[in-house]
Formats: C-alpha cells, structure tokens, sequence
C-alpha cells in the first residue's frame, strides 16, 4: 500500500468551539463540501461522539472517487476531532484547533494509506498528481467551510 502524509492548514476568526461543531456535523458536508459525494451514517457513537462511524465517498476532478469509513476515536472540545479510516483508504484523520491573537488556527492531519490496487501500482508516477488531488478537495473545504461559518478561512502557512 502506498502512504500519504498531509496537513492541511487554514485560520477563520469564527471561534473555535463554531468550527468544531461545523466539522463534526459530517452528515451536513455535502451540502457545502464540494467533492465531499456522499455521507452516510453507519453506526452512532456514544454522548460525546466517539464510536460514531460515517462511510464518506469523495471525489474531485480526477475520474475516480474514494469510499472510506472513519470511526471518531477522539472528541476533545473545542480543540480536536480524530477518526480512524478504513477502506479505499486506511489510516488517521486529526482536526487540531487552536485560539492565536483572536483567530482559530485549523491544522488537518491526514495519514492513509491507499488499498486499491491501481492506485499502488501507480504511486511511483502518479504521487504527485494524487496528492494535487487532495490538495484540491482540501480547497474545496475551505471555501465550503468559509460558507458554512459566514466568515473568511484563509489558507495559513503557520503550522
């Protein structure tokens, strides 16, 4: 299987606790997520959210679309939201938020690895054009979110 690192890193003045709940109302994603095809709910998780599990397909310009299932394994309000996939692709997702001069610090941490066997074969030409890929999605995100909080989220480069 071929693996993926990527962090993703964005900045709203919404607070942290508004974002926090936007993104962990999965079910909405599609409605503002460009790519994001489909979510559905396939077992609910526990007062805090934990166990919740989602199957989600994506899909950005490339002819192919992703299907994964992520568990929340972690809900640490108003500052962390964690999910284990599995599927077409395996590995962690981390939402890490944090307060800085007023402004909600967003750092996505995506760490996967791919399970079909196109995509592997591929990995030693097509890794760059998989990663734009998600770059692309990521965007989608952004701007979508932005919608979703009425407010600007900028693209940060602070890690």
């Amino acid at each position: 299987m071929a693996a993926y690192s990527f962090a993703t890193r964005w900045q709203t003045p919404a607070p942290m606790e508004r974002v926090l709940d936007v993104l962990k109302e999965v079910d909405r994603w599609p409605a503002w997520w460009r790519g994001v095809r489909s979510v559905e709910r396939i077992a609910e998780g526990d007062a805090d959210g934990i166990g919740a599990t989602h199957r989600f397909v994506f899909r950005s310009r490339l002819p192919y679309s992703l299907a994964f299932s992520m568990r929340v394994t972690d809900v640490t309000a108003p500052s962390r939201l964690a999910g284990e996939a599995t599927g077409e692709l395996v590995g962690t997702g981390v939402w890490t938020l944090r307060e800085v001069e007023g402004a909600t610090h967003i750092r996505y941490d995506w760490n996967v690895r791919t399970t079909r066997r196109w995509m592997n074969l591929l990995a030693p030409i097509a890794r760059p054009l998989f990663a734009r890929n998600h770059d692309i999605i990521m965007e989608w995100g952004r701007i979508g979110l932005a919608t979703q909080l009425a407010m600007p989220v900028l693209r940060d480069g602070s890690g």
